[in-house]
């Protein structure tokens, strides 16, 4: 069965950014009863995360709104490779040409040579805040946050809200949090453990 997670993530926002963007959105979570103010041991990979509030229903998709909901939700407001967890990511889409590269066979193993330019390009970010990857296609060299990732596989951000065994979102709740944002453009990266 495992643990699934939806993430909102902020892929405008600048590391001066996350902090009060964050701070913004959670305000706005505990003043509506989405989520509480306090923070609890509710939320996988972090000590601390805000659990559901009394009204966490007005964000779930009604088909969804009759469960129980215990886990809660995590901040996180520093440099992070958000990513779905289990399995490979698929295809990448080059931002410059258009083209889409298959990134897995069609049994679902990791194309390692296609893969590979990726792989170092995810380090690289994830230790300095920016590379790039050159286009399998056109060859132009496309900073890694510009890829567009098959089912939203990663994100590359500097904000993001990621919410433990939650029912699945509204379009109109993901909406608001990107208007919370500035109107920033959002990922929205969802998985299981």
């Amino acid at each position: 069965m495992g643990d699934h997670f939806q993430t909102i993530v902020d892929l405008q926002a600048t590391p001066g950014q996350a902090e009060r963007l964050a701070e913004r959105v959670v305000a706005w979570l505990v003043a509506e009863g989405i989520v509480l103010a306090e923070r609890t041991d509710c939320v996988l990979g972090q000590p601390l995360g805000h659990p559901p509030g009394p009204n966490w229903r007005r964000v779930a998709a009604p088909e969804d709104a009759d469960r129980d909901l215990w886990d809660g939700l995590a901040v996180y407001t520093g440099r992070t490779v958000f990513h779905s967890g289990q399995g490979e990511p698929e295809a990448v889409t080059c931002p410059r040409c258009g083209v889409t590269t298959r990134l897995t066979s069609d049994g679902w193993d990791l194309l390692e040579d296609v893969w590979a330019p990726f792989a170092g390009a995810i380090d690289t970010w994830h230790k300095t805040g920016t590379a790039q990857v050159d286009c399998p296609a056109c060859a132009d060299s496309v900073p890694l946050p510009d890829w567009t990732w098959a089912d939203e596989w990663f994100a590359f951000a500097h904000l993001g809200f990621e919410f433990w065994n939650w029912p699945r979102f509204t379009e109109e709740f993901r909406s608001r949090i990107s208007e919370l944002l500035d109107g920033h453009r959002t990922a929205y990266v969802w998985g299981k453990l």
